[in-house]
């Protein structure tokens, strides 16, 4: 009798509900820089780090921002400084091996983040059509995952606004920021509509917020609840209106708002940075009946002159993580250029020998 072959969307969607399959499914994000060196170790050109090592999960977004003119301003050897979307100045390393510096920001007073809402309206010309319809059929096609993703939050406000300003921002005039988050969720939903209205259905959305650092958040629950949570929720209740999950992205210590996350409906969380405290056996301990996880691997661990340390990450928390489903691999965050190839695919290796039902 044949045997049914899980594919990958079947196997994170069994995942996403707490459902064990034949193996948990398999994700993570390399550095630009990362995939630059595991070409020059072997990594075929003709194929992608997607392709080859078997990610199961693809992502599908729009134009969200201002649409500002981009513009290069200077280009060395080095790096290149040009213009963003969201009127501000980007520094970025040419081989993208670093977070890009933001010389400038494009919202320095009231005024000039009214000037960018009135450039936030929904438009089908945000989308990239011709893009969007050859990538989507073909992960379709592959049986892949399908996320719509969007940056949201607090995260979103760091893209107009200097955080050094903006954090203090959140006590002087949480209104103000309120609003940033309130319009950016209207964004979201309103371009997942037309996105949506011309026949693609996404399996979950994939949001991006990152409200925390080593050693805590960024600003208290109190904060979230008052300022961003509203925002949240009526995303969360629109992608689950039209049968989506909710994976949000959020690196650093977040643990304080997992409560919150879970009253408006979260059903995954990643990355779980290591450095930063997000230990992902104890977090399945506490919240696995609820909250699935990705993420939680050290990349540290990754590229240790002693094998043993990198099977000990991976056996631990895999094996822990796996339980009753609810897990995805991935990184603690993603992949940096220290971690070569023959090194990378030793993980994989232990994540399908640990990761198997």
């Amino acid at each position: 009798m044949a045997t049914h072959t899980i594919t990958p969307h079947e196997r994170v969607r069994l995942a996403l509900a707490h459902q064990e399959a034949d193996r948990i499914p398999i994700h993570d994000s390399p550095w630009t820089a990362t995939v630059t060196r595991w070409r020059r170790e072997g990594l075929p050109d003709d194929i992608t780090p997607e392709e080859y090592f078997g990610f199961e999960i693809r992502f599908f977004g729009v134009d969200l921002s201002p649409q500002y003119p981009v513009r290069v301003l200077e280009r060395s050897e080095e790096y290149i400084l040009e213009t963003t979307p969201y009127g501000g100045m980007r520094k970025n390393h040419r081989d993208y091996s670093t977070t890009p510096e933001l010389v400038d920001y494009g919202v320095k007073r009231r005024e000039d983040w009214e000037a960018a809402r009135r450039r936030l309206q929904p438009s089908h010309t945000r989308v990239d059509w011709v893009t969007l319809k050859q990538n989507y059929e073909r992960a379709q096609s592959e049986n892949l995952y399908l996320t719509f993703s969007a940056v949201t939050g607090y995260d979103l406000c760091q893209a107009y606004i200097r955080s050094d300003i903006l954090l203090p921002l959140l006590i002087t005039d949480p209104d103000w920021i309120r609003d940033i988050a309130e319009t950016q969720a209207d964004m979201v939903i309103e371009m997942a509509k037309i996105v949506m209205q011309e026949g693609y259905r996404f399996d979950a959305a994939f949001l991006f917020d990152d409200m925390g650092y080593r050693n805590g958040p960024l600003f208290s629950p109190r904060t979230y609840r008052q300022i961003f949570k509203p925002a949240d929720r009526r995303m969360f209740d629109f992608f689950h209106s039209h049968d989506m999950k909710i994976i949000l992205h959020s690196c650093g210590n977040v643990k304080m708002f997992i409560p919150d996350l879970l009253d408006i409906g979260l059903d995954c969380l990643q990355p779980l940075e290591v450095k930063a405290g997000m230990d992902l056996p104890e977090l399945k301990r506490t919240y696995g009946k609820d909250l699935a996880f990705m993420g939680g691997i050290d990349v540290r661990a990754m590229n240790d002159p002693d094998p043993a340390v990198l099977e000990r990450e991976i056996a631990t928390k895999v094996s822990a993580a796996k339980v009753g489903g609810g897990y995805i691999y991935h990184s603690d965050h993603s992949i940096p250029n220290d971690v070569s190839l023959q090194q990378y695919c030793r993980v994989l290796e232990l994540v399908h020998q640990y990761g198997q039902y």
